[in-house]
C-alpha cells in the first residue's frame, strides 16, 4: 500500500486535504528517506516489522479522515520501533490535522532528527511553519527539501512555496517559485491556478489567462477555476468566453459560492 508522506494541499483551489503524491517506500532502508537499497525480509527488525505494519494501518486511517484512530496505530508503531522517522512524519500531519501545531512541529523534528535527508519531512515542516506565517523560517526549510539530493518532490514544494511567499507579501519571489513548479511540472492544476491568480492580480493578463485556460479546457476545471477565468475574460473584454465559462460555471457548480458570486456580479471579491 502507499502510505501519505506529504502534506496535501490546502490551497484556495479544490484539493481539501498539502498531499498525497509521493508515495514512502515502508521497506526502505533506515535513513535513506524512501531512497536507497530496498529492506527485505531478512534486513528487518522484528520492531521495525511491526512498526511498519502498524504504519501502514494508520496510512489507510489517516487518508480515511479518522485520524484519532491513525493517531493510535502510530503510538503502537512508535512503541514497537521509536527509531521509526516515517511514523513520526506522519504522526506530524495527523497533529497538524488536529492542529495542535506544538506537536506536530515535535514530529517532524523527530524526523528530521532520524533522518535529517528527508525531503518530504522538510517539506510537510514548511507547510507547518507556513501555516503559522513563520514565512522566512518555512522559505528556508522548503529550500532545504529542493536542495536535498535525490528528492523527487521539487514541483511540489515549490509550488507550496510561491503559495507561502505570497501570503508573506513576496509577491515577485512568489511567482518566481511558482513558474518553476510549472516548468517541472506543467500538469498540475493547482501550480497552474496559482500562477495564474499571481498574473491576474498585478495585472498580466495575456499570461493569466494563457495558464488558466490550459485547466479550464480540461476535466480538471474547477469552480475556482472557471471563476478565475470568467473574471479574466471578462477584463481582456471577452464577453462570449466570459459568458461560455459561465454557463460551466452554473451548470456543473451552481450552488457554488463561485456560482453565487458571478450571479451577485461580484467580480472584485
Amino acid at each position: 500500500m502507499k502510505l501519505v508522506r506529504n502534506m496535501i494541499w490546502l490551497s484556495a483551489c479544490w484539493i481539501v486535504v498539502l498531499a498525497a503524491g509521493c508515495a514512502a517506500n515502508p521497506g526502505a532502508a533506515p535513513g535513506s528517506g524512501g531512497r536507497g537499497d530496498i529492506m527485505t525480509e531478512s534486513d528487518e527488525t522484528d520492531g521495525r516489522r511491526r512498526a511498519r505494519i502498524r504504519l501502514e494501518l494508520a496510512a489507510n486511517y489517516f487518508q480515511q479522515g479518522q485520524t484519532n484512530v491513525a493517531l493510535d496505530e502510530l503510538k503502537q508503531a512508535l512503541a514497537a520501533d521509536p527509531t521509526f522517522a516515517d511514523a513520526y512524519n506522519l504522526r506530524g500531519l495527523v497533529y497538524m490535522r488536529l492542529d495542535d501545531n506544538a506537536l506536530a512541529e515535535d514530529s517532524f523534528r523527530r524526523a528530521l532528527s532520524l533522518n535529517p535527508r528527508d525531503g518530504d519531512v522538510m517539506h510537510n515542516y514548511g507547510w507547518l511553519l507556513c501555516q503559522q506565517a513563520k514565512y522566512n523560517e518555512s522559505t528556508a526549510m522548503f529550500g532545504r527539501a529542493v536542495a536535498t539530493p535525490g528528492y523527487g518532490g521539487q514541483p511540489k514544494t515549490l509550488m507550496a512555496q510561491g503559495i507561502c511567499q505570497i501570503r508573506a507579501g513576496q509577491l515577485a519571489e512568489g511567482e518566481r517559485s511558482l513558474l518553476q513548479s510549472y516548468e517541472l511540472d506543467a500538469g498540475n492544476p493547482i501550480t497552474g491556478y496559482h500562477l495564474s491568480l499571481a498574473l491576474f492580480q498585478r495585472g498580466d493578463l495575456q499570461r493569466a489567462q494563457f495558464y488558466i485556460r490550459r485547466i479550464n479546457n480540461s476535466d480538471l476545471a474547477r469552480a475556482e477555476t472557471l471563476w478565475l477565468g470568467i473574471k479574466i475574460e471578462r477584463a481582456l473584454g471577452n464577453r462570449e468566453a466570459m459568458l461560455q465559462l459561465a454557463r460551466q460555471l452554473n451548470n456543473r457548480f451552481g450552488s457554488s459560492r463561485e456560482a453565487a458570486a458571478y450571479d451577485k456580479g461580484a467580480f472584485n471579491d
